[in-house]
């Protein structure tokens, strides 16, 4: 499979009512392919999918849901304390409403976890799973990344939220984690551009109020418990420059018969992350 993106592919956006709330999605390809699911990290939303998912719209109809309570996705009222299987119950949900009964489905960070519980949630509809960076954290570091790592934001009159979203994000690629600022939790992968950090913040803003919700639930998430219980064709990935590749060869064993694989990433090197990805998925239908 080569050039996948060659060509300019048109990203489109809808929303689906789903009981509850709505969900906001970016689509592209023909309705008439094979689809494939792409669930987003947090925070942020499905934009930062858009090279992937240009990627795979030359030969597959593509469908990534915001994921509840970021982006543009909105809940009427969310669970005080929702957990992955909350955030997996919405996004299957809205891919019921849109039609798409048996899918290949591709999470990564936070929404692997969510694609994980999919999976476990209903097999009889995944074809492949693909799990993009996963962290399996040790006691002291999950309490310290919920206590710590997505505090609860609210507006205030001195704009102190805005200036707090812009720091988070763009520190987010300076430190892991974020606010840890020293040198011996320097990542060393450089700064995007400007506009895509303002992109970023600003889905950042529009979910002020809700977007530690998902992020606490895939910290607390028990996947050393949930990941055996996969049983569908799975590829175990995770960038080379992933500040969860630590956990890379672990969370790859936790899944019987899993595919490991090393990509680029999406923002290194999208196409080429496809082809790695569409090799497993066609692979496992020879």
């Amino acid at each position: 499979m080569n050039n996948m993106s060659s060509g300019v592919e048109l990203v489109r956006r809808g929303f689906v009512d789903v009981p509850g709330g709505q969900i906001h999605y970016r689509y592209a390809g023909s309705k008439e392919a094979s689809p494939i699911v792409l669930i987003h990290a947090s925070p942020g939303s499905s934009k930062s999918l858009e090279p992937l998912i240009k990627a795979f719209a030359q030969r597959r109809r593509v469908i990534a849901p915001d994921t509840m309570g970021n982006g543009d996705s909105t809940a009427d009222k969310m669970p005080v304390q929702p957990e992955i299987s909350y955030f997996a119950e919405k996004a299957l949900e809205a891919l019921q409403c849109l039609g798409i009964k048996k899918f290949d489905l591709y999470g990564t960070h936070t929404g692997g976890s969510i694609a994980a519980e999919m999976a476990i949630q209903v097999p009889e509809r995944i074809r492949h799973l693909v799990i993009d960076g996963i962290g399996l954290y040790p006691e002291d570091l999950q309490r310290e990344l919920l206590e710590r790592y997505a505090p609860e934001m609210k507006p205030d009159l001195h704009g102190t939220h805005i200036t707090w979203a812009w720091h988070f994000v763009r520190d987010t690629y300076l430190f892991w984690p974020w606010y840890c600022t020293d040198a011996a939790h320097r990542r060393h992968i450089g700064l995007p551009s400007p506009l895509a950090l303002h992109d970023k913040v600003l889905d950042v803003l529009k979910a002020i109020k809700t977007y530690h919700l998902s992020y606490r639930a895939a910290f607390r998430y028990d996947k050393r418990s949930r990941f055996p219980l996969i049983k569908v064709p799975t590829l175990a990935l995770c960038a080379a420059d992933d500040m969860l590749s630590q956990w890379h060869g672990e969370f790859a064993a936790l899944i019987s018969d899993s595919v490991k694989a090393v990509v680029p990433g999406i923002a290194v090197d999208p196409d080429a992350t496809a082809e790695v990805i569409e090799r497993f998925l066609t692979e496992g239908d020879a």
